[in-house]
This record gives structure tokens, C-alpha cells and sequence, in this order.
């Protein structure tokens, strides 16, 4: 299979992933659904493995998919770096990237992709301005960089906005603060144990569960401490203070080596929110430096994310 139709054949794949749906992958490439439904069929027959499960209402991602679709994404990854030192030889873009984001996601996950990336790209230089609060993107701000990382609902319509990640929180607290409190079996419980949470600029989707049907607010009465730097929390929860409701880009690591513990996941990760994890910039013509690094991270990132497919296995062996 030539490099093209392999790049086809596994994006094709996790547009399927992401959207749940062969009619809506198909809107994103000149198929129609039963042609990508025959594609799919051809991955599988090709592995030896089922890659979706498919029911009336949806396609969901087997074991076997998930774990293939962190693959499709190093090997899109790799081609699209092949592709960049290539080019790289002859007429790669030259210049500077400036970017802002938030410094927890940039030292987790960021700054090792645009590692990553430079290396790939001689002729690019990024500047990477990691924030420990949210910056404003009117006036002038928006004229000093290329791009800003947002996590959580947009903050202006009038910008670009990029989807680079899913955004999933998990309920979670240390061993020991369970063993002393005991472990809440329902969202309803949470309000008899000790919280760490967010200041007055909570998150939105922050402490809601589907109960009986419906979205509810439930949380520790008590708040031990709030904050307004996710980090902050996430040392007061491994440190055994109380229950916490964090991010799994931020808290997945100690999830997997047992340092945290996952409540309400007995089935699973929970769904992903509504907002994603963003890169925004003015409504303008991107430049080609900054179109390679988008198509970069998008590869990289995706829906599900990395961290988010690794929990997924890690919860799937631990209930077999």
C-alpha cells in the first residue's frame, strides 16, 4: 500500500472512531457510508481482529480498536514528520511559532510533542510561553502569538478554533484517603466526604454526573482546599486530603500506577465533555509554519487522546 492510501486508509479509521458513526466519517471524505463501511470491513479482514463493535444506534471501539487507533496515530504521526523532513530538504516553511498555553497540559504533554516537532523541522523555531492563568485573547495579546491552548468551552466565537484533544475528568482520590473515609459508590455519597476543588472559575462540567437520568451537581460539602491551578489540587489528592475531580491528561500517570484511585469507572472512562482542548487563533488565514504544527498535533492528540486510551486499557485489564 502506497504511503497515500495508508494515510487515507487509517484516518478514514479514526474519523470512524471519533464520530461514532460510518455516515458521519463519510461526510469528511468522498464516500458514502456503505463504501465506508467496506473499508472498515477490509482493516479488520487485513488484522484479523475487530476493530468496532456496531449496533443500530452507534459504532463503538473494541479493545483490539483502541489500542490499534494509538498506533494509527504514532504511524500518521511518523508520516506526517517523513513528509516534513522531506519538504524540509528543499522548501519546509522557516520562521517562528509563538504559542501560549497552560503550563500543567505543557509540561505533560505539549512541550515533549513540540520536541518532537522541531526535530522534524530545522528550519523552524517555536517560542512556548507556558501560563499558570488564562490570558485575555482580545486587543493586543492575540497580535504577540500564533496560537493559544485552550482546555474547556471557547472563549470567543471570533476565533479559529482547532480541536486537538477530548477532555474526560475522572473522580479520584489517594488509597489512604479511602481506606480512612471509605469509598463512595455513588455521585449522591460525595457530599459526605472531603473535596479539593476549583475556585470561583470552576469549570463548567466540573462535579456534574448523569443520576437517574439526568445531569446533577454533586460534590463534597466540605472543601478542604480550593484552587485555582489544577497541579495544586493534584498534590493535595495524592497527598490523601480528599476527593478530587480532575482531568485525565493531568491525573492518568497516577491513575495507571495505583498513586490515585478511579471512582464511578466501573464501566468504563466516563464520556468525554462537550469542550475539547483547543488551539485558537485569529480568524485568518493561518501561515504554513503553523498549518504544519496543527496537522501535527491533531495526529498526535485525537479523540480519544493518548492518555485516555491508555486508562481505557488499564480499566479493561483490572476488570478482566
Amino acid at each position: 500500500m502506497n504511503p497515500d492510501a495508508l494515510t487515507e486508509q487509517l484516518q478514514l479509521f479514526l474519523d470512524v472512531l471519533e464520530t461514532g458513526s460510518f455516515s458521519a466519517a463519510a461526510r469528511r471524505h468522498p464516500l458514502t457510508p456503505s463504501a465506508v463501511a467496506r473499508r472498515i470491513d477490509a482493516l479488520e479482514r487485513a488484522l484479523g481482529s475487530r476493530l468496532f463493535s456496531r449496533t443500530t444506534h452507534a459504532v463503538r471501539a473494541t479493545p483490539a480498536g483502541l489500542a490499534f487507533a494509538e498506533r494509527a496515530r504514532r504511524i500518521l504521526a511518523e508520516l506526517h514528520l517523513a513528509r516534513a523532513e522531506a519538504v524540509s530538504l528543499s522548501s519546509a516553511p522557516e520562521g517562528l511559532i509563538r504559542i501560549d498555553a497552560p503550563s500543567p497540559f505543557g509540561r505533560r504533554h505539549l512541550g515533549p510533542a513540540i520536541a518532537e516537532f522541531l526535530r522534524a523541522n530545522p528550519g523552524l523555531d517555536v517560542q512556548l510561553r507556558l501560563i499558570d492563568s488564562f490570558t485575555d485573547l482580545e486587543g493586543e495579546h492575540l497580535g504577540e502569538v500564533d496560537i493559544v491552548v485552550r482546555i474547556g468551552p471557547l472563549p470567543d466565537r471570533r476565533l479559529v478554533a482547532t480541536p486537538l484533544a477530548s477532555m474526560t475528568r475522572i473522580v479520584c482520590a489517594s488509597p489512604d484517603y479511602l481506606r480512612r473515609h471509605g469509598i463512595p459508590r455513588s455521585p449522591l455519597e460525595l457530599e459526605e466526604h472531603h473535596g479539593l476543588d476549583w475556585d470561583s472559575l470552576a469549570p463548567p462540567y466540573a462535579w456534574r454526573f448523569e443520576v437517574d437520568g439526568r445531569l446533577q451537581l454533586c460534590k463534597p460539602r466540605r472543601m478542604r482546599e480550593t484552587s485555582n491551578n489544577a497541579e495544586t489540587l493534584l498534590f493535595s489528592a495524592l497527598a490523601g486530603l480528599g476527593i478530587a475531580h480532575l482531568p485525565t491528561w493531568l491525573i492518568g500517570e497516577h491513575l495507571l500506577r495505583g498513586e490515585l484511585l478511579p471512582l464511578f469507572c466501573e464501566n468504563g472512562l466516563p464520556p468525554a465533555e462537550p469542550s475539547s482542548i483547543y488551539a485558537l487563533r485569529l480568524e485568518r488565514e493561518a501561515s504554513p509554519r503553523t498549518r504544519l504544527l496543527l496537522g501535527f498535533l491533531k495526529q498526535r492528540f485525537g479523540f480519544p487522546p493518548p492518555w485516555d486510551q491508555a486508562l481505557q486499557a488499564g480499566l479493561d485489564a483490572a476488570r478482566q
